[in-house]
This record gives C-alpha cells, sequence and structure tokens, in this order.
C-alpha cells in the first residue's frame, strides 16, 4: 500500500508528478497562478450579478428584465432624446431664418451642413454616390449643370416635389422617342447626333445636315444654340456634361427611345427642416448658384435704355431716324447702350422710353433744339 500511493517527484526540476507518463515525458503537477485562480473567482462572482442585473435569462417571449430595467430600446430613446435636445438649441433659429440668413450665420450654417450631410447619405448616396458625383443616369451634384436652377430655392423645390415624381408640382419634362414613336428616320437621327455632339466641341456649323433637323425638333426646348432651357428641364448641349453618356451610340439611344428618369418627392417623406438642409448642402457642394443682385445706379447718371438706338446725324443739323431735329453733338453716329454712364444724356429724356422699350420712330416726340 505505501508503495502504490509513493509521490512521484520530478528528478530534474523536484516538482511532483501526476503520475501520467507518455513516452518518458512526465505530466508536472504545478499549481495554477494565484493571480489567475483569483480572476477566475471574480468573473464567476460577476457573472452572477449579470445574471441578476441585466436581461440575460431566456424565458417564453423574451428574457428576463433584469432588477436594472436595462434595454437597449431604451438607451437608444435615451440617446435619441439628446439629440433632440442638443439640435433645439438650433432648431428654433433654423426654422425662422431665410436661407440667406443661414448661410450668413456660421453656427446655423455648419448645423445645416451637418444635418444634410447626415440625410445625404441616408436618402440619396444610394443614387447620387456618397460624394454626390453621379453616375450613369444619375446627375452630377459638384458640377454647375443644372436641369432645373442651381439656387437654393430650386433646389429646395426639387428636393420637395421631386422630379416625375407623380404629383401636381412636380417638376415634369419629357424628350419623344423620336425613333421608337417614328418621328424621325434613322437618317435624320444619324444627322442630329452628329449636329448635337458637333455642339458640345463647339464645332456645330448651320451648315451640317443634322441643322435643320435639330431646328425644327429639338430647339423648341434646347434652344436654338442648344444651351437648354430651365423651363422645361432641357439639359444644356453645348457643355460636355452628358447624363446618359456623350458617345455616338448613347447620344442615339438618347435620341431614339429617350429618358425619363425619376426622382422622389421628399417633401412626402423628410420634415421641412431636413428638406432645407439638404437643401443647402447641396447647393454648398460647390455648384450652387448665387441670386444676382441688381446694382442700383443713380438715375441722373445713367440713360434708363434697354435697347439699342441708333442716332443718325448730318452735318447740316442731324436726324434721329424720321425726326428731323439738331442735337447737341458733333459726333456723325453715336450708338446709345443699356446703361451708359455720362454725365449729360446726349438724347434728351423726353425722347427715351421709361419702360425701357425702344419707341417706334415714326413716334418719337420732337426733340427740343440746343440751347
Amino acid at each position: 500500500m505505501t508503495n502504490e500511493h509513493k509521490k512521484d517527484v520530478d528528478h530534474i526540476s523536484g516538482v511532483e508528478t501526476t503520475g501520467h507518463e507518455w513516452d518518458g515525458l512526465k505530466e508536472l503537477n504545478n499549481p495554477l497562478p494565484r493571480w489567475w485562480v483569483w480572476v477566475w473567482l471574480v468573473s464567476i462572482i460577476w457573472s452572477i450579478w449579470y445574471f441578476v442585473v441585466y436581461p440575460a435569462w431566456p424565458v417564453p417571449g423574451g428574457a428576463t428584465e433584469g432588477t436594472s430595467g436595462y434595454s437597449q430600446y431604451k438607451e437608444l430613446s435615451e440617446s435619441q432624446n439628446e439629440i433632440h435636445q442638443r439640435q433645439a438649441v438650433y432648431l428654433g433659429k433654423f426654422e425662422q431664418a431665410s436661407f440667406k440668413e443661414v448661410l450668413d450665420d456660421p453656427e446655423l450654417y455648419a448645423f445645416a451642413v451637418a444635418g444634410g450631410r447626415a440625410a445625404f447619405k441616408d436618402n440619396c448616396a444610394m443614387c447620387h454616390g456618397t460624394g454626390a458625383e453621379g453616375g450613369f443616369g444619375y446627375p452630377n451634384l459638384n458640377d454647375d449643370d443644372w436641369l432645373w436652377g442651381g439656387k437654393i430655392d430650386d433646389i429646395h423645390t426639387t428636393l420637395q416635389y421631386g422630379i416625375r415624381a407623380g404629383n401636381d408640382d412636380t417638376r415634369v419634362s419629357q424628350m419623344p422617342a423620336f425613333g421608337k414613336d417614328g418621328l424621325l428616320n434613322k437618317e435624320e437621327i444619324n444627322e442630329v447626333v452628329e449636329y448635337v455632339l458637333a455642339l458640345s466641341k463647339g464645332e456645330a456649323q448651320a451648315s451640317m445636315p443634322g441643322y435643320t433637323v435639330f431646328q425644327e425638333n429639338c430647339a423648341a426646348c434646347h434652344g436654338e444654340k442648344g444651351t437648354g432651357g430651365r423651363e422645361v428641364g432641357a439639359p444644356n448641349l453645348t457643355d460636355s456634361i452628358w447624363l446618359y453618356g456623350g458617345t455616338k451610340e448613347a447620344v442615339y439611344e438618347t435620341v431614339y427611345n429617350a429618358h425619363a428618369g425619376v426622382m422622389p418627392a421628399w417633401g412626402e417623406r423628410l420634415d421641412k427642416n431636413t428638406i432645407r438642409q439638404l437643401a443647402i448642402y447641396v447647393h454648398e457642394l460647390g455648384g450652387g448658384e448665387e441670386d444676382t443682385p441688381v446694382a442700383e445706379v443713380a438715375v441722373e447718371d445713367v440713360v434708363p435704355v434697354l435697347n439699342v438706338i441708333e442716332v443718325e446725324e448730318t452735318p447740316e443739323g442731324g436726324v434721329i431716324e424720321d425726326v428731323e431735329q439738331p442735337l447737341p453733338v458733333e459726333t456723325d453716329r453715336v450708338i446709345v447702350e443699356e446703361e451708359i454712364e455720362t454725365p449729360q444724356p446726349l438724347i434728351p429724356e423726353d425722347i427715351l422710353n421709361p419702360a425701357g422699350d425702344e419707341t417706334p420712330a415714326a413716334h418719337l416726340p420732337e426733340a427740343p433744339a440746343a440751347e
């Protein structure tokens, strides 16, 4: 019995073995590190405490609620309330401020851009890209090419009502499918495609075969020079910016079948503050347009003429077209254009139409004699 319970001690390390041996290798019976034992005991105690305090044990219909009443839904709600409280500091001012006032206020502007950036990533990035660079059929919002206008109010209207979104106020434009609907034959389509491509390169000529086709079928929307029309959402064809591709094949496909993309009316999905923030964010991406202020000019310093008026004179006394009256000038021909600044108007003011329209020659009043 004594020999059976005799401890086996490794003669090299001096540590008692477990009595197990494999191919001459003995398993030493080393004790666990004291620090590890304490950590293990503490983790057991902590797990028991966690099971009591937090929801953990699965039960029918969910899990035990725990004594703390914690839930992820409750945590989310508290976080959202905190965000709303922080937003409320600026929302009141933002709701009352015009777009110009927001742009002029650094704090409101930062608030609008931050909110617009977040809303853009959640709602717009899947089509326009995270950087608003656009893609095939989706416009690039960083450039200065706009179908419906690039001022903040224009962008806001587009966001609010969408494009072909099915509501009464939505932006609507429809290019005819000239080939599919039989409006033009293939030869005419090829000619107008060549002309449109030449327009984009600044090489279009009136002598080109597609010129007549363009003027008869396309100019009503795109303009005689192809510069587009924002009133109907017609793109500018002279800037080499293409929504559906600028190759000959792509332009042919557009003319033949036409395209009609759709943008949602975000006014039906987002609140008005979010839409205003989006409008400011998109406007400030780089291609936004500004309202052009009308310069204030003193009436006494400007001849209020909008159209060019030619004043014909003769050395004997001078005439204004059919009115034979001398004028107090010495030049043989004077061209009076819009807003010409001069201390002494060359044309008496009572000859000029203050509404800015050119008065027919036959009805011009007689000019007073020069002093």
